[in-house]
């Protein structure tokens, strides 16, 4: 199975891992599995200002930040994940990567902040359910 994993190094990133890790019987060695990271766009204004060099080692950082420990955690199990960035607003980015990819599952965190705090602050489980075929599994607390 070719499975999307969502990582920005949050808790509900450990979450969605711990539960991988909990059900060996859907998931292993034998899975493709692909991290999408996507990092905050930067304004142009602000890029101009201090250097696409600073800008890309910030991200670049940022990056590794997130995924530092899930990388470390698929190497203990002995599976092999493969990492893609991307920038942008994270529901749309990683909704693209998985159309795009042609996966067959998206695997991801939610903070489960319920409908009322999705329409506060945005969730993006929400919006990569909405704008995304591929079937999505939630993670939540």
């Amino acid at each position: 199975m070719k499975i999307l994993l969502p990582v920005d190094g949050s808790p509900f990133t450990a979450k969605m891992l711990a539960y991988i890790g909990a059900h060996d019987e859907m998931f292993g060695k034998a899975d493709e599995f692909v991290l999408v990271h996507v990092r905050s766009p930067v304004a142009p204004r602000v890029r101009r200002a201090v250097g696409k060099e600073l800008v890309d080692k910030l991200h670049a950082d940022e990056t590794q930040a997130a995924t530092k420990g899930v990388m470390a955690y698929f190497r203990q199990k002995g599976w092999s994940a493969r990492l893609v960035t991307r920038e942008g607003i994270p529901g749309d980015e990683i909704s693209a990567v998985a159309e795009s990819g042609r996966f067959d599952l998206v695997v991801m965190g939610s903070h489960g902040h319920g409908a009322l705090g999705a329409l506060l602050m945005g969730s993006t489980a929400q919006r990569v359910l909405a704008k995304c075929s591929t079937p999505v599994l939630l993670i939540r607390r």
